[in-house]
This record gives structure tokens, C-alpha cells and sequence, in this order.
């Protein structure tokens, strides 16, 4: 609470000090008021004084990650749902987690997960960043600045979050903007720390013929990792033992230990297009932001008109005397036309009547309505593309010591080069660049030109680092480099309501990958319904995979695989359903994989922790087949309002992919306004699944393995995790106040998410998401 005061009085301390030093005059203005109560400038003509409308709007988008379209987004602003939507759970609570805010997360749903990515030691930490394809760019009125924070606990066990985002326009199209977010988490259980800092620098450019977006991006990443706890029951059944234990009381498997992945990511798309001009019609939206500019103008010019008004005024009593009577006006004295007057240019139309005047009057304004009705549009027919993407990784496991017998295996002994000893260093470096060139002939530019097609060439290299072993059988560090050229195209529709397509294929012809392959297939259709749309979707895909280089060779001093794997197969098909008229979506997937590759990983229970942990990249030889059935249905009844997403999967093997069989989120809450201004949700939200033996986590590689030992395999599900919750919206602030994991003490306190890492117990979260408006 003390933090969040603080916080708040950092916002409002800029307004409460002006307020004490200062007035305001009747337009709003802060004056500065001197020892005799006069203004410092008496006539108020200083510019800056002077109150203007701030235009307000924002519109954000995404980008293509290989040719850099353009792809509509939702802003990071919207009120529903925002307190789910800061815990590492998701905002469906769809995600496994190893406990704590911000670590590791899996999602339970499969077709939600993402392939596995060449580096994939921090792919897991998706709540904390984001890749170039989920960045939005941004086009403000005005710059605009977020500042969001959310905190639990103490300075014991608590949770911490700050964020601050930033964004402005240098004219119509060139946007740019930074941020900054930090988030750490002490934990409540032992050797839990977890922080995360990540600063974001981005820009883009739309203009008629050049394109460009740029996003570069450095994080840093600690996670302290405790290897769950020794015994489920201090959690399920404390009644067992004779002490009572206190959450950061329960004894852990590791000390000492730390994942530590620091990286740089630089993202470049830009295009050059050729095209013509053309006349259209403007779009409702923008002759409605052209209205509010023209509104905006006409009251600033009024004020600023009455405001000189006053100053004349204030200017002819301070004189001590007046114009004489007397006195003419030098020069000529000025004409002034009439209607019937006639004009001796021939160049001018001769008005000779009232009638006339009228009908030249109601042509320029017809004239004046269609011109700001139409504009120029410049057409693209031809573009070329360049894109490229830069990723440089560092990650270090560290270790000052480990229970004894809990490595099943040591790969290379200790030696003087500080590589290996008694403690653990595994570090690895990864880095990769991507460049890609297009050719694009884009949709719409005559009615013939149905579709967008486009041509691309890629070129990838890659560098890897990490420990192997010298001629003597003693711990080295080995270097790697695969490079590989890859050719591809797209066919598009994306204009119009109706109807939309998209086809993406691409294959590799030299290089480590030689042989992938992947297309991918996208469409939609809307149509009208009882009076709204009903939106039908299809989405395909086949993709022939050679595993990552990580999923073939990985070393480190007591975790070593060199594998020849055969390239994965997977398919997929799935429709959607949506209709907005009774809020209601249904999803139906089916997928089949060939030499599906996962990791599995090996212990033994003992009495205070574990012992021969063994953890390897196994594939399965068979076909493996995941049917996925989800149900999204919402109600409301006045201010009633009640949410529900339902998941139902059956996965053709369990040892292979664990899933659960049922997955549910419900929220239920009450939505009304105080004073017509303050938007308040009062309610409470739960997720269930049913048990199944979900994958455990490996702290040595930061990934999910699925267990292995039939004899030490623990279940989890079949628990309510409950929150309840107020989540309010104030103009241009969100806050909220929860409780999280309501039931954590009752229904036989089973709140595990991964097997031998326990959800934080009852907390109390809140936090606050203001913007402000330059």
C-alpha cells in the first residue's frame, strides 16, 4: 500500500504544487502570480499560456514478421479483464505455472502453444516479452504516455510491476516510442527471486511510396530456481507433521541456483513502392476526426480572439487619453462591394443580383462539401521488400552447489579453466541473423487485381557456442555455424468485408534445414444474420520440420544429448464460428504429428528432494493425434454479466502429450457506472481442469518435460483456483483491487499448477493503468 501511494503521489505531485503556487484563470490557464498579485505578464500574450483542445487517439497495429504487413491490433488499454491479465496464469488462467508471478508458463490448451523456437530458453517467459510480429507500433493525435503498475505482498514475499510506455507522431506518419518495463517477484516460498527488465525502442514511417518499422530491444532476465519443494504434503496435508510451517518455511530441493539469459533483438522491415493517385471518397472516420480538428481550431482561434479582445481592452484604459475627435484616417478610404456593384475585371463574374449571389454561393458550397469529401489516395501496384531480423543470446546456468546424488549423470570433470568444478557454469550463446527480399504486387490497384502475390527469398545464419569436450576428455567450449536459404510466396485477399484468404508457402533449398517445408492456409467469411454478422473461419496448415538445433545437439556438465532426429511432420485443421449477436464462438481443431519431439524427464522421490535427475529430447516414432473442441459463450442480464470458456481435448497419447481432458474459465460479475463516469466490475473469476499428469518443470534448461517415472508421477487438477476481484475504469485510468486464489485453504488445498510447485496462497493484488495526454 505504502508503494502504491507513492506511485500515485508521483502523478499528482506536478498538479498539487502548480495548484499551491499558482491560479487559474477562467479559461483553465495556470498563471504565475508575483509579490503584488500581478501577473508576469500582464497582458497574457505569452503562447504558452494560452489553453488548447489535446486531440486524443491512438491507433496501433502489428506487422508481418517476414514481409511486414500490416495487421490490425486492439490496443493494451481495454478495462475488461485486466487484473487476470497481469498474472502469469493469462487471462483465461489457461497457463501452468511453476508458482510465482512472472515465471515460466506453459499453456494447457495445445493448439495454443507456439513451435518451438531456435533458442528456446526463454520462450517460455511470454508474458514478459514479446516478439516482432506481437509489437504494436503506433499513430497518436498526440504523444501519449502509460504508466501501469501492480504489486502484492511485501518486501518479504511480494510481487512487483511498473511500466512505462511512451508514443508520439512527427507529423502524420512517422510514429515512435519506447518501453520500459520491470517486473521482479521475491516469492513466497524459498529461492524464488525472479527478475525481469526489458527496454523497447521503436519507430515506423507510412508514407505513400516508403514503409518502415523498426523495434530493438534489450532484456535481461535472473531467475532463481528452488527445484519445487520436497514433499507435496507440507502443501496437501500439513495435518502430517508435528510443526506447522509457514509458507517460506517449506523446504525446497535447490539453493544457489540461477538461470541468467541476457539478449538484443533489432527488427527491421521497410518497403519501397511504385504507383499512382487517385481519387476517393473519405471514410466516416476520418471526415469525423477532419469535424474535430476543424472544432478544435475554431475554439482555439475563439479564445485566443477573445482573449486579444480583453487585452485591447485592458490596453485602452491603461492609455490616459483617447483618439482626438478630429482626427481622419491617412490614405484612401477603403471600397466597400455591394452585390449590385459591377466589376471591371473580366476576369470575375459579374453579380447584379441578390438571386445570383445566392446561386454562386450554394455551387462553392457543394464545391467545398465534395472537396473535403474526396481526397488522394496513392495506389501501390509494385513493392519491394527487405526485412531484417538480428538476435543475440547469452544464457548461464549457475550453481554453487547441488544436493548430493541428485545429477544422474556428470559429462565432464572439473578442470582449471573455471569451465566446469565443483560448482555448475553452463553457459550458452546463440545468435542468429535473418535477411529476407520481396517482390509484391499488391492487391486492389485495378478491379482485375483480385489478389496480392508475392515472391521472397530468405538467407539465415546461425552461431552457437557451448561446453563440449578437448581431446583430453576435459570441459572446452565448442562453436557451431549452420546457414540456410529458403524461397517462398503469398497469395492474399484482404480488402473487403465478405470474403478473405490468405496461402503462405515457403521451403529450404541449401543449408542445415534443406528439405523443410511449410504452408500455411487462412480464410474467413461474413455474413449478414438477423441483423449482424456471423463470421465462419478456416485454418490450415502443413509443416515438414527439421528439429532446432538445441532439439539435436545440447551439452552442458550434467545434461548432454547429440541426436540424429528425423524431420517432424504436422497438420492441422480448424474452423471457427463466431457470432457477436448472442456472444457466442466455437472453435474445432484436429491435429496430427509425425515424430513429435518433447522432453522427458527422469527422478527418483526421496525423503528431502529428489535424486538421479536425468533430462533428455526424446521423439516419438508414431503419429500422434490431438482433437481440441472449445465452446466461448457469454450472458448477460442487466448488469449481470456472466463469461464462460470451455475446452475439450483428447490427445491420442498421455505419456507422449499430457492435456487435460476438460478445461474451464468462468467469470462472473456485476457492470454498472457511479455518477455516469466511474465504470466499476465487481465479480469473480475460476478456472478448473480435470487431473492429469501434467509436465513438470526442468529448472537445468527452463523448459516443461513431461514425467517419466510412473513411480514418482504426481497428478494435478481437479481444484478451483478462484479470484475475486474490482476492477474499476476512471476516464484514463484502470485499477483494481483482488484476491487471488481465494480457495487456497480449503478443498483439500491441492493448488498446484506444476507438479511440486505450489500457486502463491491467498494474496491480496491490485494495481493501476493511467495514460495520460500530452
Amino acid at each position: 500500500m505504502k508503494k502504491l501511494f507513492f506511485l500515485l503521489t508521483l502523478f499528482y505531485a506536478p498538479y498539487v504544487c502548480a495548484q499551491s503556487v499558482s491560479g487559474m484563470d477562467e479559461y483553465g490557464n495556470y498563471q504565475q502570480f508575483d509579490g503584488t498579485g500581478g501577473n508576469f505578464n500582464p497582458h497574457s500574450t505569452d503562447t504558452t499560456k494560452k489553453s488548447k483542445i489535446i486531440p486524443k487517439g491512438l491507433y496501433v497495429w502489428r506487422v508481418d514478421r517476414k514481409l511486414g504487413d500490416i495487421i490490425k491490433a486492439e490496443p493494451d488499454t481495454l478495462p475488461h479483464l485486466f487484473p487476470q491479465s497481469t498474472f502469469s496464469t493469462g487471462r483465461y488462467g489457461q497457463y501452468n505455472t511453476t508458482g510465482t508471478n512472472y515465471s515460466p508458463r506453459l499453456s494447457r490448451i495445445f493448439i495454443d502453444r507456439d513451435e518451438n523456437e531456435q533458442f528456446w530458453f526463454t520462450q517460455y517467459y511470454d508474458q514478459v516479452q514479446k516478439r516482432p510480429d506481437q509489437w504494436h507500433f503506433t499513430n497518436t493525435l498526440s504523444p501519449i504516455t502509460n504508466l501501469t503498475y501492480d504489486n502484492c505482498g511485501d518486501n518479504q514475499n511480494g510481487e512487483d510491476h511498473i511500466d512505462a510506455k511512451f508514443a508520439v507522431n512527427a507529423g502524420k506518419q512517422l510514429g515512435m516510442g519506447f518501453d520500459l518495463d520491470y517486473a521482479y517477484a521475491r516469492g513466497y516460498y524459498q529461492n524464488q527471486n525472479i527478475a525481469h527488465f526489458n527496454a523497447s525502442l521503436y519507430a515506423s514511417y507510412l508514407g505513400d511510396q516508403y514503409q518502415m518499422h523498426t523495434l530493438f530491444t534489450a532484456r535481461h532476465q535472473k531467475v532463481t530456481e528452488n527445484g519445487g519443494i520436497t514433499n507435496d504434503d507440507y502443501v496437501t496435508h500439513p495435518e502430517l507433521f508435528s510443526e506447522s510451517y509457514s509458507d517460506n518455511e517449506i523446504p525446497v530441493v535447490l539453493s544457489s541456483n540461477w538461470n541468467r539469459n541476457n539478449s538484443l533483438h533489432f527488427f527491421l522491415t521497410h518497403r519501397y513502392c511504385l504507383g499512382f493517385y487517385r481519387k476517393v471518397r473519405m471514410t466516416d472516420e476520418e471526415i469525423e476526426a477532419r469535424r474535430f480538428a476543424q472544432k478544435s481550431a475554431v475554439v482555439n482561434e475563439t479564445k485566443r480572439k477573445q482573449t486579444d479582445e480583453e487585452d485591447d481592452e485592458r490596453d485602452i484604459k491603461d492609455k490616459p487619453a483617447g483618439r482626438p475627435a478630429d482626427a481622419k484616417i491617412a490614405g484612401k478610404q477603403p471600397v466597400v462591394a455591394t452585390l449590385d456593384s459591377t466589376a471591371t475585371d473580366s476576369t470575375r463574374i459579374k453579380v447584379s443580383s441578390k438571386a445570383v449571389a445566392d446561386s454562386l454561393l450554394a455551387v462553392q458550397a457543394k464545391e467545398d462539401s465534395l472537396a473535403h469529401l474526396m481526397k488522394d489516395e496513392f495506389v501501390p501496384v509494385t513493392s519491394f521488400i527487405h526485412t531484417l531480423e538480428l538476435n543475440k543470446y547469452d544464457h548461464i546456468y549457475q550453481a554453487y552447489e547441488s544436493p548430493k546424488n541428485y545429477y544422474a549423470n556428470t559429462y565432464y570433470p572439473a578442470n582449471e579453466s573455471g569451465v566446469s568444478g565443483d560448482s555448475i557454469y553452463d553457459q550458452t550463446q546463440h545468435f542468429d541473423i535473418k535477411n529476407t527480399v520481396g517482390l509484391a504486387l499488391l492487391e486492389g490497384f485495378n478491379k482485375w487485381a483480385k489478389a496480392g502475390i508475392k515472391a521472397f527469398a530468405t538467407h539465415e545464419l546461425r552461431k552457437m557456442s557451448m561446453p563440449t569436450l578437448d581431446a583430453n576428455g576435459m570441459g572446452a567450449i565448442g562453436h557451431w555455424t549452420e546457414h540456410n536459404i529458403s524461397v517462398g510466396g503469398r497469395i492474399s485477399k484482404t480488402q473487403g468485408h465478405t470474403f478473405h484468404y490468405n496461402l503462405n508457402g515457403e521451403t529450404w533449398l541449401l543449408g542445415e534445414d534443406i528439405g523443410q517445408l511449410k504452408v500455411d492456409f487462412s480464410t474467413d467469411l461474413n455474413f449478414p444474420l438477423f441483423n449482424d454478422t456471423v463470421r465462419l473461419q478456416a485454418n490450415a496448415y502443413f509443416h515438414l520440420l527439421n528439429p532446432t538445433f538445441y532439439e539435436r545437439h545440447y551439452h552442458s556438465k550434467h545434461i548432454w544429448w547429440d541426436n540424429n532426429l528425423d524431420k517432424i511432420t504436422r497438420s492441422r485443421v480448424e474452423g471457427v464460428f463466431a457470432y457477436d449477436k448472442t456472444n457466442t464462438k466455437l472453435r474445432f481443431a484436429i491435429e496430427e504429428i509425425q515424430n513429435y519431439t518433447y522432453f522427458g524427464m527422469d527422478y527418483t522421490m526421496a525423503t528431502d528432494g529428489r535424486t538421479g535427475l536425468s533430462t533428455m529430447l526424446r521423439q516419438n516414432g508414431g503419429n500422434l493425434h490431438v482433437m481440441t473442441a472449445q465452446l466461448e459463450q457469454n450472458f448477460a442480464f442487466g448488469p449481470l454479466h456472466w463469461e464462460n470458456v470451455l475446452t475439450y481435448q483428447n490427445s491420442s497419447s498421455q505419456s507422449v502429450l499430457p492435456v487435460p481432458t476438460f478445461n474451464a474459465f468462468t467469470n462472473l460479475y456485476l457492470l454498472f457506472r457511479v455518477s455516469k463516469v466511474l465504470r466499476v466490475e465487481l465479480g469473480s473469476s475460476a478456472t478448473y481442469f480435470t487431473k492429469y499428469y501434467a509436465p513438470d518443470y526442468c529448472p537445468q534448461l527452463s523448459v516443461f518435460a513431461v514425467q517419466e517415472n510412473t513411480a514418482s508421477r504426481r497428478e494435478v487438477g481437479n481444484f478451483p483456483f478462484v479470484d475475486v476481484y474490482a476492477n474499476l475504469h476512471l476516464k484514463h485510468a484502470r485499477f483494481f483491487f483482488m484476491m487471488s486464489n481465494a480457495t487456497a485453504t480449503s478443498f483439500d488445498s491441492q493448488y498446484f499448477l506444476t507438479p511440486h510447485y505450489p500457486l502463491n496462497t491467498k494474496t491480496i493484488h491490485m494495481g493501476v493503468s493511467w495514460n495520460f495526454f500530452n
